[in-house]
């Protein structure tokens, strides 16, 4: 095969899998169930093990043919595959808390070193009774490693729903985490340079003194470019700022990750480990924040690709053979038994009862995106074959969708977690209503902000579920934004610092609203949104639909007009909640009436209840007080309703219309029209 072939199918390759994993992804949300997870089983359905295997015109040996020696797809996609990895773990440095890893909660580290050895033990013992093989031996050494990962974002969102975040577990497994996830790269850095030593000629066996050397090096190598990165992440962040522009240090600082992830590599490390050091070099630098939005793109493009080229490895007939899931079920309980113990097991001797322990030890339990790298390295390097991948890929996926069902009942297990009263077991929540999604996304930036200032570690659990953390010393807050409602959970003796904070934002907010007021006018703004010479958009246009058109509105008031129209748009299907869409319509005429001038009102709003953006149309001869701006009855209406959390042409359309209707001869023909279809036709533009 040519190069243009390779590379050919290499790009049609990339569409399908983008195209299945959002597809994938989407599919398992909506049930509640991590995106990952979906990306991974679209990954499966379409591999050379399933779907992509199947002959067809063109393609002989499937869309996605074997790919030769371990690798079940072909080395350009796994290179795909190995870049995600990287942009996956560097972007994992960054959100890692390093001031919560250097000086916060010794009740986490100690419970992350204690998950971290007994997982490994028990995941690599394990291997040891299922194989028959030696402790040494390089099979069982990856699944020890491969048990010592967590995936906290899936354990962040369920204490979050239990008001949980600031009790005494839910900060101590938080904490743990951190640990947990640098002792998990150090264990895999380790393990790589003896399987290295094991595989290259050298014998089977080691003795101790070689262990040490190797655990030397690896720790040795991770924690000196640890220190340099630390020691001049300030130069670093400086140097990055001279080229000014944020797109372009966001990138160089991902090039500085690919850069020390060959590196890594070239020491016999692995890659993604010279990538996290990267991301946690930077992760207290003032633009560490910056490079995470800047890369967000990137990130969103080649990770899911990584997790389904992983699902793609999957052989479906040896995961469904009964040896295979015997070795899944017996790992897996394994790995969920080593974390409640390993983890449960210290958090007793630190103060906690057996509800704390058992909380603290499940919420440690999901695996999830660490896992299945190492898994990817493991079957890359020929160390894991399809079976025991498949066993991983077991572990993987129950670790991940258990974990919510066992910590809920834990949490709902009643009493306190700890032996003693705590600070933190009064927990207290507040609530502030917005009605307006920009309103509290504006108050949780500016609260994030302060509390930055204020010497707070500020830790974003989950962007896409508005779910933040903020710490200092023993203040835990847990700050979640729904829609338009702000939540802060903290212990009650804190709660009046949390007023104060929110009470000093909006007050400074307000301010900055009231001298916007000052310093403009919508009302003359407003006067100039029908100026001529508007740019029409005919497939914008082609939203307005004969079916959603009125020629002969009964409604004598406001009130009355915008129920009808909202009601013709809801007799046609196009509404998910009739009353919500009506509300929303409502409000937005409250903040200023859509009622323009020569008889035209453009009633419109962006609201949950609706899926997709819809048009209805209404004449209304005698006219109505729309509260104009020339002061004339409103005579032609035409609303706009679009989703708030989707893009869609809302304001692109709000114009559109408007050049339209600048025409007087076209608003009287309009308002005269026989016919629906007639109607329709004029605003399209194609009777004039």
């Amino acid at each position: 095969m040519n190069i243009t072939e390779i590379m050919s199918e290499l790009v049609l390759q990339l569409g399908i899998i983008i195209f299945a994993v959002r597809l994938g992804g989407r599919l398992v949300k909506r049930v509640g169930i991590p995106s990952v997870l979906g990306e991974l089983l679209a990954g499966v359905a379409i591999g050379p093990y399933a779907l992509g295997g199947i002959s067809l015109p063109g393609f002989a040996q499937g869309l996605f043919p074997l790919g030769e020696g371990a690798l079940a797809v072909s080395s350009e996609l796994y290179a795909f595959a190995t870049v995600a990895s990287i942009i996956l773990l560097f972007a994992s440095g960054l959100e890692t808390d390093l001031g919560l890893f250097l000086r916060y909660s010794l009740a986490g580290g100690v419970i992350g070193i204690g998950g971290v050895v007994f997982s490994f033990s028990l995941g690599a013992f394990t291997g040891v009774f299922m194989l028959h093989a030696s402790f040494m031996d390089p099979r069982c050494l990856f699944l020890g490693v491969l048990s010592t990962a967590t995936s906290v974002g899936i354990t962040a969102r369920i204490l979050s729903d239990h008001k949980r975040m600031d009790s005494p577990e839910g900060v101590t497994i938080l904490a743990a985490a951190v640990f947990d996830d640098v002792l998990g790269i150090i264990a895999l850095a380790v393990v790589l340079g003896i399987v290295a030593l094991l595989t290259g000629g050298q014998g089977g066996s080691l003795n101790g003194a070689a262990i040490l050397g190797i655990a030397g090096k690896a720790f040795g190598i991770w924690l000196g470019f640890t220190a340099l990165g630390l020691i001049f992440s300030r130069k670093i962040a400086g140097f990055l700022k001279l080229f000014k522009s944020t797109f372009d240090f966001s990138v160089l600082a991902l090039g500085i990750a690919l850069l020390l992830a060959g590196v890594f590599e070239k020491q016999g490390l692995a890659m993604i480990i010279g990538a996290y050091v990267t991301g946690l070099s930077l992760s207290k630098t003032d633009i560490a924040a910056v490079i995470q939005e800047r890369i967000h793109g990137l990130y969103e493009f080649f990770v899911p690709i990584f997790f389904a080229v992983m699902g793609m490895m999957v052989n479906l007939r040896e995961i469904a053979s009964p040896p295979v899931l015997i070795f899944g079920a017996i790992y897996t309980l394994a790995a969920v038994f080593s974390k409640v113990a390993g983890c449960g097991g210290p958090a007793l001797l630190l103060g906690f009862n057996f509800r704390g322990a058992l909380r603290i030890g499940a919420g440690m339990v999901p695996r999830g995106e660490v896992a299945l790298i190492i898994a990817g390295i493991g079957r890359a390097s020929g160390v894991l074959d399809d079976q025991l991948f498949g066993v991983i890929i077991i572990m993987t996926l129950i670790t991940t969708l258990a974990a919510a069902p066992l910590l809920s009942a834990s949490l709902k297990i009643p009493g306190p977690g700890t032996r003693k009263p705590v600070k933190g077991d009064d927990s207290a929540v507040s609530e502030w209503e917005f009605f307006s999604d920009e309103i509290a996304d504006l108050v949780v930036d500016n609260l994030l902000r302060d509390l930055k200032a204020e010497g707070f570690y500020v830790q974003m659990m989950n962007i896409d579920e508005g779910l933040s953390q903020a710490r200092k010393d023993d203040i835990s807050l847990s700050i979640t934004e729904a829609e338009s409602m702000v939540t802060i959970e903290t212990s009650g003796m804190d709660m009046p610092f949390v007023k104060t904070a929110v009470y000093e934002v909006i007050l400074r907010l307000s301010d900055t609203i009231q001298k916007l007021k000052d310093s403009s006018d919508p009302g003359a703004m407003k006067k100039g949104l029908l100026d001529p010479g508007g740019r029409t958009n005919d497939d914008v246009l082609s939203l307005i639909q004969a079916e959603c058109v009125s020629l002969d509105l009964k409604g004598n008031t406001k009130e009355e007009i915008l129920t009808e129209m909202v009601e013709i748009l809801h007799s046609q299907g196009k509404l998910e909640d009739r009353d919500q869409v009506l509300e929303d319509v409502s409000q937005r005429e409250k903040t200023m009436s859509t009622g323009m001038q020569n008889g035209i009102a453009l009633p419109h709003a962006k609201t949950e209840g609706v899926r997709d953006i819809c048009v209805a149309v209404g004449i209304k001869k005698q006219g109505v007080d729309f509260e104009s701006m020339d002061g004339l009855p409103s005579r032609l209406f035409i609303m706009v309703v679009s989703a708030k959390k989707t893009t869609g042409p809302h304001i692109q359309f709000l114009a559109s219309v408007g050049a339209v209707l600048n025409n007087p001869d076209v608003r009287e023909k309009i308002i005269e029209a026989k016919t629906r279809e007639d109607l329709v036709a004029l605003l399209h533009g194609k009777l004039r």
